[in-house]
Formats: structure tokens, sequence, C-alpha cells
């Protein structure tokens, strides 16, 4: 009769040959130079049963005999880890008895509706079997159907074209049970393809080959050309028909199965998940001894030191509470700070639970290191549900430091917007989170209060709280007004309605109350850049030129910024200045010193990143404020790498120079505020009130505040890919950064000038880890990247004359950038094959060219200094 699958004869043995190999390499690599392994061997095959109601329902045996293992290419005897071993001795003699035990299909209509094995059978020789049992499925008609095979349950395509079937795998369809987690930013983050294709040739009704290849491809988003390929490979070939067994006469197919053998039962045919245990790995203290010595603090800017915290945070991931605790509770004050960030980095709940036995909020004296665990947190790649319910807890409860507590509330913003951004915004903690900030922020009496949970919604970006920010915004006095409104700043333009857009034109132009400078300009920046209206930016250009003297040159500086670096509004700007020809040479020849400017740091193939400089001056050459950001971006995603802003008020009395109108009761203040990948950190006050000024000014060393030092963890991607040949790939992305950020304000009265330095030193480490583990056999590839480098940022101002001149410098250090990858093959007797190739390229410093205008004051700041400019005062 007819048969809609594939068809065996009677009292026939079929003999195939069979191999699976698999291929790890570089992405572009050709397959001959790759890491891998074959398995080989003979495939018998006979019909056991037929339905005799149905002629499609047929069981089948199928035997695996004369296993060979091998290299995949052609080693030198030297270089072959499997020169001399019988495959007895790379298996093992148990696990090659139970690989060539038989397996039983059931097919009907080509598709398998049940796989027997023996129950107690190592999972890993399971596995191979279940790879080998998949190959049988197929149907011999055009179509798509959802299949369950070693994959899991896919979305199959089959072509049919006469004795030709080729059937294609849909892999990202498949549901089977996956491990892992992905970064938290697509840019940090890694990208996968995958592809299955099977060719089936027909003969006499069954098959007579079969040819399986699967794909898997990953890299890094940031630099594709950075990644790794996994390549599996089935072939199965008819070799020759004989006279076989003959056919078990039985009504039901239960009974022929218990004729066979009564052990058999059956078992799914998706893939059983594998643990792979490590026999020989260094327990977690031998590890941390072994890299101890590259996490000393003046270390934190080397490449070293970001691998070594790679390396660290692995090993935490596999350890217990107990472990972890016992290397906190020994550690010396110098290292602790880098051993929290590490275990903080881990996200497993083992680590949460040791940080948190460990640190005491109630204890002031400890709160550099709680402020460490805190930025962690905020830093985190993917949190958990229960990370934000145990923040939420610690601030509920007694905090011994002031600063800690606003730290803490400001991280926990961070960390509501991270599992919203995961669809996590239902969760209970999540909820609870929300409610306990904007139900404190209504009640909240003192600036200090109002301010600290400003913050943490400027993490939260949440929609609901855009009426409060407003209402900040426009009501409140400086720096709380200021707040909230850089927090607008932060959303996407998406969610700035019209509400959003009118309250900001009324803080520009003053329609309500006169505002500071610095809101004023945030509030035109926000309005520029969320597609405003021909009249909303022909007002802002038609108050140019009615504003402070150095807020005009400020707001003409960021018109020209939007026309140069072609951003989004500038279509609307020109147009409107084509309009208004008539009234622009004196609005547009304003004096004056402050500046905004953007430019391109690099420009890639897959990132891009610009950094913007912006500062504005009060009328008598003190700074108000100086901003810089870098963002990177791609196709798809932006990240906020970094912005600090230094701002000062109130500190014309020191030069006895006249404050701005509406500016003449503010206390004198300087400090700093920072973001670092997309999170608001707590800000930095340099000084606050003119005595603490005057003491400061008077012993200033120039010493730079740090505001950032540590360790963070920023790509962390894990994924466990189940191969339909059998064996378990296990995918590994970490990228780690050793981060120094210091800042510093100095004053020379003697020659009437004043400097601010921003220095960010940086180590980056990225490691890729792709393997494929046999059990019996291990093959794979590592992938690193590292790049240490320091980007200075100086503004000196000299305000002896006025317009005052104003010089600022943005270099970038010469930086080493190294790359390796090394291929290697191993058995568990540690027998073990390695190809590494590297490359170290340096890459050019550079001195970034800013505008014209700030090149030729530079050339006469630096003109009129004389030589003794190094005794300050």
């Amino acid at each position: 009769g007819h048969t809609t699958g594939p068809s065996l004869n009677n009292d026939k043995l079929y003999q195939f040959a069979y191999s699976a190999e698999v291929y790890v390499d570089r992405v572009k690599a050709s397959l001959q130079k790759s890491a891998g392994y074959r398995i080989s061997s003979g495939v018998d095959v006979n019909l056991l049963w037929r339905n005799p109601d149905n002629d499609d329902d047929q069981l089948i045996k199928i035997t695996i005999r004369d296993v060979q293992v091998e290299n995949v290419n052609e080693r030198p005897a030297a270089k072959n880890i499997f020169k001399g071993k019988s495959t007895e001795k790379i298996i093992g003699k148990e696990y090659l008895e139970a690989l060539q035990r038989p397996i039983v299909l059931e097919l009907v209509r080509g598709k398998v509706k049940n796989f027997y094995s023996y129950q107690n059978e190592p999972v890993f020789t399971q596995n191979i079997k279940r790879g080998l049992a998949s190959l049988f499925q197929l149907q011999l008609h055009s179509g798509t159907a959802h299949e369950v095979d070693i994959s899991g349950k896919c979305n199959t395509t089959y072509h049919v074209r006469q004795d030709q079937v080729t059937k294609v795998k849909a892999l990202e369809s498949c549901e089977i049970e996956k491990q892992g987690f992905t970064s938290h930013n697509q840019i940090l983050d890694v990208s996968t393809k995958a592809t299955s294709a099977t060719i089936y040739v027909l003969e006499d009704s069954f098959i007579k080959s079969i040819k399986a290849e699967e794909n898997y491809v990953l890299f890094l988003n940031s630099r594709r050309k950075t990644g790794a390929k996994i390549v599996s490979k089935q072939r199965l070939e008819l070799k020759s028909v004989q006279a076989g067994p003959g056919l078990i006469a039985a009504k039901q197919v239960a009974s022929v199965i218990k004729t066979l053998d009564s052990r058999y039962i059956a078992v799914p045919l998706v893939a059983e998940p594998v643990k792979s245990e490590c026999k020989k790995c260094p327990s977690l203290s031998e590890h941390w001894q072994s890299i101890r010595e590259h996490m000393y603090p003046e270390k934190l800017s080397k490449a070293e030191a970001a691998r070594s915290f790679l390396s660290f945070i692995q090993n935490i991931r596999k350890a217990t509470k107990e472990e972890i605790l016992q290397i906190i509770r020994s550690e010396n004050k110098e290292l602790l700070p880098q051993v929290v960030d590490a275990v903080t980095f881990a996200q497993t709940p083992a680590s949460l639970e040791a940080i948190l036995e460990f640190l005491d909020f109630k204890d002031a004296s400890t709160s550099t290191l709680q402020e460490r665990f805190l930025y962690a947190c905020g830093f985190a790649s993917h949190p958990s549900e229960m990370l934000l319910k145990s923040l939420t807890a610690k601030f509920k409860g007694d905090i011994a430091n002031e600063e800690i507590r606003e730290t803490l509330v400001t991280v926990m913003g961070a960390l509501i917007r991270k599992l919203c951004d995961r669809e996590g915004c239902k969760l209970p903690a999540v909820v609870e989170a929300k409610r306990l900030i904007l139900s404190r922020l209504e009640k909240a009496k003192k600036d200090d209060n109002v301010r600290m949970y400003l913050l943490a919604l400027k993490n939260a970006l949440l929609p609901e709280a855009i009426p409060l920010l407003l209402k900040y915004a426009e009501s409140e006095e400086g720096p709380i007004s200021n707040v909230a409104a850089t927090a607008l700043q932060r959303y996407d333009p998406s969610f700035l309605t019209k509400e959003v857009k009118e309250t900001m034109n009324r803080i520009y132009h003053q329609n309500r109350k006169v505002h500071e400078k610095t809101v004023r300009t945030t509030a035109a920046a926000i309005i520029l850049n969320s597609n405003p209206s021909y009249m909303e930016v022909k007002n802002i250009l038609l108050s140019i030129g009615e504003l402070p003297l150095e807020m005009n040159k400020y707001m003409l500086s960021m018109i020209q910024d939007i026309l140069h670096f072609e951003m989004p509004s500038s279509k609307t700007v020109r147009q409107v200045l084509k309009d208004m020809r008539a009234h622009n040479y004196d609005r547009f020849s304003k004096m004056g010193s402050s500046s905004a400017y953007s430019g391109y740091i690099t420009r890639g193939p897959d990132v891009s990143s610009t950094y913007s400089l912006d500062i504005l001056y009060s009328g008598s050459g003190i700074l108000r404020r100086s901003n810089m950001n870098i963002h990177v971006f791609d196709r798809n995603a932006e990240l906020h790498a970094i912005q600090v802003v230094i701002e000062a008020q109130g500190l014309e009395s020191i030069i006895a120079a006249t404050p701005d109108e509406g500016e003449e009761n503010l206390d004198s203040f300087a400090g700093m505020s920072a973001i670092l990948f997309d999170v608001q950190l707590r800000p930095v006050t340099f000084f606050e009130g003119y005595g603490d000024l005057m003491s400061k000014m008077f012993s200033a060393t120039g010493d730079p505040i740090n505001v950032v030092k540590g360790l963070i963890l920023l790509t962390d991607y894990s994924q466990e890919i189940q191969l339909q040949s059998g064996p378990k790939a296990s995918t590994e992305f970490l990228g780690g950064l050793a981060i120094d950020i210091s800042g510093g304000m100095e004053f020379s009265l003697w020659y009437r000038e004043s400097k601010t330095n921003v220095k960010n030193r940086v180590a980056m480490f990225t490691a890729g880890n792709i393997e494929v583990d046999s059990f019996f056999v291990k093959t794979g590839m590592e992938t690193t990247l590292e790049v240490e480098t320091a980007l200075d940022f100086i503004s000196t101002v000299q305000f002896s004359q006025y317009p005052f001149l104003v010089c600022m410098q943005m270099d970038r250090v010469e930086s080493p950038f190294r790359r390796y990858v090394t291929k290697y093959e191993s058995l568990p007797s540690g027998r073990r094959y390695t190809a590494r190739r590297g490359k170290v390229e340096l890459l050019a410093g550079n001195e970034y060219p800013l505008h014209q205008e700030n090149s030729n004051m530079c050339r006469k700041v630096f003109g009129t200094k004389s030589d003794s400019s190094s005794n300050w005062f």
C-alpha cells in the first residue's frame, strides 16, 4: 500500500555509514583550520513490525557499531590528542557499551511517534542517539509542520522534488528549556544567527543518504568582527542492503517492545540537559589568590584588572554563599571594594545573600563598601526582582550614612527602569518600589529629600512621574528645579507631551517667574530636541539678543551646533533662519565665552560614539556649568556612556564681581554630577557656602576629587545551545571595565584664572568563550579584546578682561589595543591541542578639535601666560 513516510522492506538489514562533526572558529574563517572533532560509526537499521491495520505505522530498530573518534581536520601526530588511543579508552568502556545498545523508533507517516531506549542510560550517549533518531523524521510532501525532535518543538519546512527532500528547521522557533541571560543594553549585548538544513536522497522508498548541517553565529554588537561560529554536520550513507531478521507478529506496539526487551521505555526525543562537572577546577579561594595582585586600586586602569575581574565573576557564579563570605571576611581594606564589585556583579542568589549578610547599613564606617555595592547593583546586567526587593527593605530600615541613603534610592530608580524594560513593570517588588518613591516625594519637606527622590526618578524614567517633574521644574528654586528639568531631558522625546513642551517654553521665556540660566538652557535643549514646531524655534531665536550676556552666546552656540551636527531639528531651524534674515546681524554677533559643541569620537560600521561639550558662564567669567557627554549608538539602540557636569554658583564674591540679575542671593556652591552607562550617580559637592569655599581655596592642592572608581561588568551574555547531533555548546561573552574618573576645580587669584579638569581612565577587557562539550572530548575557542585608554578634558578660563578667554582641551592618549583568538581540543585526561593567534595595535592619541573659535582662544591663553604659572597662589 501507499505510505506518506519512508517505508522499509521486510526481512532486510540496511547498513549505513554515519558521521557527526563539530567545528568551532571565527565567523569568517574556513573550516579547514577549525578546532573540532568527528564521531563516526556504522549504523544498522531493520524493520521490526508493521501495523496490520495501517501500513504507515512501523517500528524500526537502529544500532550503532564500530565507533571511532577522530580529528575533524588532519593534525600532525604531535598535535593529535587522539593519537594512540582506542575508542574505548577515549569514550570509556561503559559509555561505549551504552552507545552501542540499540534504540527503537515508532514512525507514523514518517514522524517519530515514540523513541524507545533504556532508562538509566548516560545523558550524553542518549543525546547522541536522539541526534541520530531525529534524522529519520521526514515527510514526503512539501509544506510546513510543528515537529518535535532533539532540538525541541520547532517550525519545520519541507521541499520535495522527486527523490530529494530538503528539511529546513527554524531554530529560533524551537521550544526547549533554555538557561542563560543577555545584557541589559543592546549595544553591549551579543547577537546570534542560527540555521539548520537537511537534504535527503531517497531510493526504493527508503533513505539512500542524508546530509544535515547546522550553523550558529555569535558576534558582539559593538564590534561584529569579534565573534564565533559553531558548525555541526551529520552524514548518513547507505552502504549495503542484506538479508535481515524477520518481523515480529503482534497486534500492538507494546507487545512488540515487551518481546524485544522488557527494559525498553519510551523517552522524549527532545534533548535532556547535561550537567557538566568540573573535576580539577580550583576552589574560589585558590582562584582569588591567583588574581589578587591585579586587583589593587592603583592597578585598576590596566586591562589585567578587568580580565581578572571577569574570571573572578565566573568562579563566584559557581560558588556557595559560604565560600563567598569566607573571601569577603578575610580580605583587607584595599582589596575589599573590588571583591564587593565582583560579588555583586555575579548576580546569583548565593552572591546576593552573601553580600547582604556582610554589609551592615547601620554601620557608617563601611560606607565606601556600601556605596560600591549599590553602584554595582545600579549597573547590574540582568537584575532580578529579588535584588530590588532587598534594596527596598534596606531603604525602609536604618541607614547610618545619609549619602548612602541617597545613593540607595537613586539605584532603586535605576533597577525599576531595567526591570520595566524587560516587561517587569507589574512585578510586586517594582510596583512597591515605585509607590514608595512617588509617595515619599509627595510628602518630602526638606530640599535634600526632594532632590534624592527626584534623582531616583531621573533613573526610573516612569511615564507617570512626568507631571510631578513638571511641577518641580517650574515652581521650585534652583537646584531642585534643575534636577527635575534634567530628569525630563532624559526621557525619550515620544513621552514629552504637549504639556511638557508648554511648561518648558514658559520656563525658558520666564512667563510666570524668573528662572536660573541653568534651568532655562535645559528647557531650551528639551524643546529643540523634541521635534520643535516652527513657532517654538522662532520664539527661541527671537529671544537671542534679549538674554543675559553669556546666555546669549550659549544659546547662539547651541543653535549653531544643531546646524553643524545636522541634529533632527536642524531642518526647522534652517527654515526659520531663512525667514528671519532681516533680524539676524545684530542678534547673532554677540560677544561672550560660553559655548556648545558636538562631534564624533568614532564612526564605525557597527557603533559610533559622539561627544558633546557645553559650557555656560556667568557674566563675570565664573563657570556656572560645564557639561561633557559621550553617547554610543548603533542602528537601533543608544547608550549614554558618560556625563560629567560641573556646576558652580555664587562665586562672584571671590573676584569682587557683580552677580547676574536674579542670581544675587545664590549660596556659594560647586559640585559635580555624573551619569555612567545610563545610571545617574549621587552628586558630589566640592564646597558649599562661602566659608567652606575659602578654607578649601587657600589649602587648594588642586587634587582631583574621585567621582567613580571601580569595576563594572558591561557585557554579560550566556546561553546554552543544544546541537542537533547530540552535544551541548555553551556560549559566554563577558566584557568588563576598570574605571577611574576624577574631577577638580582650582583657582588662581594671582593670574585671575580658573581650571576645571575631568580625567577618565579606563581599561576594557572582553572575552568570548564558545565550547562544545561531548563529555569525553571538548573543543572550543576563546576570543579576547583589550584596550587601555585615558580621556582628559581640561578647561582653562582667564577672567582678567572681558570677554574672558576660555580654552577647552579634550585629549585621548595613545592606547594599546590587543586581540587574541585561541582554539583548542582537549580530553578529560588533560591532553590538549591549542592554537593561538594575536594582534596588537596602537591606536593613535587624539586631540579633539572642538571648534575653530576655541582653537583661536587656546592660542591666546597659552600665549599670554608667563613661566611662573606653576605657582598657583
